[in-house]
């Protein structure tokens, strides 16, 4: 029996969308028409896989408006659909130019046991599931997606059940190009869709939060499949005594509350040198009380609603338990109801101690807490010491920042700068910690996660090998 999903709107707090699961049954007949059609596709030389999917830009571009359109309802906010949109086809864009080169395979050659030689001959992982969140949900529906199909895979995407207004434009641009909508699915639904994804697929693309990865990890490793898991974040940001405070006020506003701070890769803690923490806290504070709710219309400011229910629960109950162990805010406040949304002005907190909620747990929303710190060292210590290591920033002279950033226990850190790896999508990473597991989805060894290495090894000679059995006496 098919389950139909209500959906809430997050500007109104209406359930004003339906759409139906899909079933295990129907998710294992998907699969099996996918795994019919992806040799072909696998076979097909990369250029002609790479023009395929440059028609699926040209089909995207063409459906641009409609899906930024279907994100605004989705996520409560515009500019960052928009931002959203555009980024997902410049990096569509970016694998169709780079993906013939990065997986041409090298040419035969000699081993260094004579007279042996060596012949690459990867191949496609197979069926690759990918199961995306509510935060940025199109973009992160398509960044293992895309790879994975030029690398040959086949793919099933399920985006999260909490943002479901974009699959209609989205799958009418896949059924445009119909080599692609062989071997590309779009399917819905909850956490039973994903559990019967997994049971179907030969790898997981898994991008949420660090308890729903860990089960998903345990899963693939029963069935002995690879899994890519991009899991949360607690990105911390030190300040260093030296640093353009403004500057570094006006980054770290950007990088904690775009998108509201929802997003894996925001910062949520700040670490200051104490010499320039009062002219810190007082330029983040300008900075944030200046910015506005876009409510009551799309327009009237940049901070969007909080998109999940569930998620608004977590953001009140830390702020709670901050205020009750003596926090302040600066700016902001709490979490409010406004027109049946759920909104929350963005929160700079001082007097914050480190085994606070806020300063440990994962928070997902529109929060600063800053904190003084004796020097770069005790700053350092603090940044690394919780179980998150996505990733983080320095602000200060540059040999400085870079000292500190060599140090810090993440994948990726900007310099001067804030969650640049929202923008910057071709420098590789690894989540450090319990923030993930598998190689880079980032930069160009991304591609190569979804092939599975193999060798071809010749006797090139011909000749007797020497571990041979002795050969026998003629008779």
């Amino acid at each position: 029996m098919s389950k139909i999903f209500s959906v809430r709107n997050p500007r109104t707090g209406q359930y004003d969308y339906e759409f139906t699961e899909a079933t295990p049954e129907s998710i294992h007949a998907d699969a099996a028409k996918l795994r019919a059609s992806s040799g072909a596709w696998a076979d097909m030389p990369i250029a002609a896989r790479c023009l395929l999917l440059g028609q699926w830009a040209a089909a995207l571009k063409a459906e641009r408006q409609n899906i930024i359109d279907a994100l605004i309802v989705d996520t409560g906010r515009r500019r960052e659909s928009e931002l959203e949109v555009d980024s997902a086809i410049a990096n569509l864009l970016r694998w169709v130019e780079r993906a013939p080169a990065l997986l041409e395979e090298p040419a035969t050659r000699d081993s260094v046991v004579k007279p042996m030689t060596l012949t690459a001959a990867s191949v496609p992982l197979g069926l690759v599931a990918v199961i995306s969140p509510w935060n940025f949900p199109f973009l992160l529906a398509l960044i293992d997606c895309v790879p994975a199909l030029a690398a040959g895979c086949a793919v099933m995407v399920k985006p999260s059940e909490v943002t479901p207004r974009f699959v209609e434009p989205l799958k009418r641009t896949v059924a445009a190009i119909p080599a692609l909508a062989q071997v590309l699915q779009i399917v819905q639904g909850g956490p039973h869709t994903g559990v019967a994804m997994i049971n179907a697929a030969d790898a997981v693309c898994f991008t949420g939060s660090v308890a729903t990865g860990r089960m998903i990890a345990r899963h693939c490793a029963e069935r002995l499949i690879t899994c890519f898991l991009e899991l949360g974040g607690k990105d911390a940001v030190v300040v260093l005594k030296d640093a353009d405070i403004l500057r570094a006020a006006r980054a770290i506003a950007w990088g904690g509350l775009a998108n509201a701070g929802q997003s894996c890769l925001s910062v949520e803690r700040i670490f200051v040198e104490a010499p320039v923490y009062a002219e810190f806290v007082e330029a983040l504070a300008d900075e944030c009380n200046n910015l506005k709710l876009a409510y009551p219309q799309l327009d009237d400011g940049v901070i969007g609603p909080l998109i999940a229910e569930r998620q608004a629960d977590t953001i009140r109950a830390q702020l709670d338990d901050a205020y009750a162990q003596g926090a302040k805010a600066l700016a902001g406040g709490n979490v409010e109801i406004l027109g049946g949304g759920l909104w929350c002005k963005p929160v700079v907190l001082i007097d914050v101690t480190p085994d606070m909620k806020i300063m440990t747990d994962e928070t997902f929303g529109p929060v600063l807490p800053v904190m003084s710190c004796r020097d770069a060292d005790h700053a350092i210590a603090l940044a690394n010491g919780i179980e998150f290591g996505l990733s983080g920033a320095v602000f200060g002279p540059r040999e400085q920042a870079l000292a500190v950033a060599r140090r810090m226990e993440c994948g990726a850190v900007s310099i001067n700068d804030a969650a640049l790896t929202a923008m910057v999508h071709d420098g590789e990473k690894q989540a450090f910690k319990h923030s993930g597991l598998g190689a880079s989805r980032m930069g160009d060894s991304s591609i190569a996660r979804f092939r599975r290495r193999r060798v071809l090894i010749e006797n090139a000679a011909l000749s007797h090998d020497p571990w041979w059995f002795p050969a026998r006496p003629p008779s």
